[in-house]
């Protein structure tokens, strides 16, 4: 595949993340959305629900994960790549790591608690990242949820 190809599918499935993360805008979450695809198909959709479990574990890329394993059937989703708005967390980096996710290519960079800065090799050694996908659209969505909580 091209890289112009792969460029095209990446903008499209994180658009398709990005409705995920306006979701959970809508219900008061912090707006993370997450997909999963697997050989060109969607397996699993997903946005934060922490507020609404009352569970501190339940990210976007957390539920996506056992969304997808589920429908695979399995633990491991080395044929699959995770699309997020947001750069994982620690906790999530080593979910994706343990899934063994082969791609993750997320949107706007986490200052505060991303896994780049803190575990940068949480992921399985074979996982390729991209990022910086609708990375404006991403930050903004974010931006707006805090200020309108402070």
């Amino acid at each position: 595949m091209s890289t112009e190809e792969q460029t095209k599918k990446d903008l499209y499935y994180m658009q398709r993340a990005l409705a995920e993360a306006e979701a959970a805008y809508k219900a008061g979450e912090i707006p993370v959305g997450a997909i999963v695809v697997c050989r060109d198909r969607i397996i699993a959709r997903a946005h934060n629900l922490t507020e609404t479990l009352n569970d501190v574990t339940a990210h976007a890329e957390m539920q996506a994960i056992t969304m997808a394993a589920n429908e695979l059937g399995g633990k491991y989703l080395q044929d699959c790549t995770l699309y997020v708005t947001v750069e994982p967390c620690i906790m999530c980096a080593g979910a994706i790591g343990w899934a063994q996710l082969r791609r993750i290519v997320y949107g706007c960079p986490d200052e505060k608690r991303g896994y780049h800065e803190y575990a940068p090799k949480a992921f399985h050694p074979k996982a390729n990242v991209t990022y910086g996908v609708m990375e404006e659209e991403c930050r903004t969505l974010m931006q707006q949820f805090f200020q309108e909580r402070r």
